[in-house]
């Protein structure tokens, strides 16, 4: 019984002392960062307390990483944070499903996309705009779906009286 009581006492002291690490399962809250990750994270500030565990230790990843990257390669971190922002959650799903959609490819099959996307990216601003998706959209398959489907007619032709 001593024995019991001595080590829970021994861990109330290494609790008391900080030399007990806090639970894994913590999620940090964005007061809990350090003001090097808020700075880089500061895209995420307004969305972080709806962030989930996995997503928010992602993003501490990319801010410890973020020193160590080219200013080019910060730029980009900061521009895609600032998209993802922007997202609607069905579109971020989307966009995760695209992603390892990509990762199941074959390796011939992405580097064909990657090969696309090189060409794209050389494009003048100009030119990228001709393939933007207008918002009136439709995709392939509900085009077909449209014109297999009878059309009614709206609009009956005018015709016109005969001759007197």
């Amino acid at each position: 019984m001593r024995a019991i009581l001595a080590a829970g006492l021994v861990l109330l002291a290494l609790a008391a002392t900080g030399a007990v690490a806090a639970p894994k399962d913590r999620i940090p809250q964005w007061a809990s960062l350090t003001a090097d990750q808020q700075e880089v994270l500061a895209p995420l500030s307004s969305e972080w307390s709806r962030l989930s565990r996995e997503e928010k230790t992602k993003w501490i990843g990319i801010a410890k990483r973020y020193p160590k990257m080219t200013p080019k390669g910060q730029q980009r971190v900061q521009n895609r944070m600032q998209k993802w922002v922007k997202l609607t959650p069905e579109q971020r799903r989307q966009a995760r499903e695209q992603y390892r959609s990509i990762g199941k490819m074959a390796p011939e099959r992405r580097e064909e996309l990657r090969k696309y996307w090189a060409d794209y990216q050389a494009l003048p601003p100009h030119e990228k705009r001709m393939f933007d998706v207008p918002p009136s959209y439709v995709s392939p398959a509900e085009r077909r779906q449209r014109t297999t489907s009878p059309k009614k007619n709206r609009h009956p032709a005018y015709v016109l009286p005969a001759p007197l």
